[in-house]
């Protein structure tokens, strides 16, 4: 079950093999709200909103202020990890996107084909996320992509130790391209950096336009936003607009592409979105080796 921590401790698994991630506290719910920090709840009308406290969230028997220490050192040790992981992957030139999404939008195949189209332009890698299975790896392995497969047992998302470790396996290609696909679940993927340039969120016309709002701590930490299965949109009653304007509601700097993964449609945008993305890794790269380079020869003019 998810908690604060998220990783379902003693449970994750990078390739089959036990993966021990050490926490600090206890274990609490991520996603309940609690107003007046009192970590009890408290009514208004007829609702019950477990998320107005500080810690945003509610857990039997601990304080608000526990939760928020609690959740304070469990992120700062995933920060530590996610910064080693963005330093690797910079050294190598590599693009790194974290795909977030809730079960069944169709980001598998959207990664399948983005994958498979892009194989002859620049290496691609992938790095996948599932609690349990290793169907979707499977897929991806299809493609001729590599890919490690990580099963974080009753944890509901990624973290930056994991990642580090799949990387290590996965030694992915100078300048290439590491898709990170996390597990479906729209709320805590969102608080977990895993060292990744950009997080793209897939949304499909089939999950309600509402979900921008319903779940806006995913999309306001998104670069962008690729609303997928559009092809479906002549059958369903669903409001782009309105789901676009609800997603720029609370990030008023998200992207948005249109697509279809069954169809291909918007796919070039989306391929044009990601050239950008490597171009501008590459070039910051080339702009540090640069500026290593200008140091070098400044230390050698000094030593005559």
């Amino acid at each position: 079950m998810c908690n604060v921590c998220g990783c379902g401790e003693g449970e994750a698994r990078v390739e089959g093999e036990a993966h021990n991630h050490v926490h600090e506290g206890q274990q609490i719910p991520w996603a309940l709200r609690n107003p007046g920090g009192n970590g009890g709840g408290a009514a208004s009308g007829r609702d019950l909103d477990y998320g107005a406290g500080p810690a945003h969230a509610h857990a039997p028997g601990l304080s608000q202020s526990r939760m928020v220490q609690i959740e304070q050192d469990v992120l700062e040790k995933n920060d530590r990890y996610a910064a080693e992981n963005r330093e690797w992957l910079s050294e190598r030139g590599i693009l790194a996107l974290n795909l977030v999404s809730s079960p069944g939008s169709g980001k598998t195949t959207l990664l399948t084909r983005t994958v498979t189209d892009l194989a002859e332009r620049y290496p691609i890698s992938v790095v996948e996320g599932d609690q349990q299975t290793r169907n979707d790896a499977e897929r991806l392995r299809a493609t001729g992509a590599a890919t490690v497969q990580i099963n974080t047992g009753k944890g509901c998302h990624l973290d930056g130790h994991m990642v580090g470790h799949a990387l290590e396996r996965l030694q992915p290609a100078e300048h290439g391209v590491v898709f990170i696909e996390n597990v479906g679940n729209l709320v805590c993927p969102s608080s977990f950096d895993l060292g990744e340039d950009a997080k793209v969120v897939v949304l499909s016309v089939t999950e309600g336009e509402d979900k921008p709002v319903k779940y806006p701590d995913m999309f306001h930490r998104a670069d962008l936003m690729l609303l997928n299965k559009t092809d479906l949109l002549p059958h369903l009653d669903f409001d782009k607009d309105q789901c676009i304007a609800y997603a720029r509601q609370v990030n008023p700097d998200i992207e948005v592409l249109e697509v279809s993964a069954t169809t291909g449609e918007g796919f070039a945008a989306w391929y044009e979105w990601l050239e950008g993305r490597r171009k501008g890794r590459l070039e910051h790269l080339a702009g540090d080796l640069e500026l290593r380079a200008a140091r070098l020869r400044a230390a050698l003019s000094e030593n005559g």
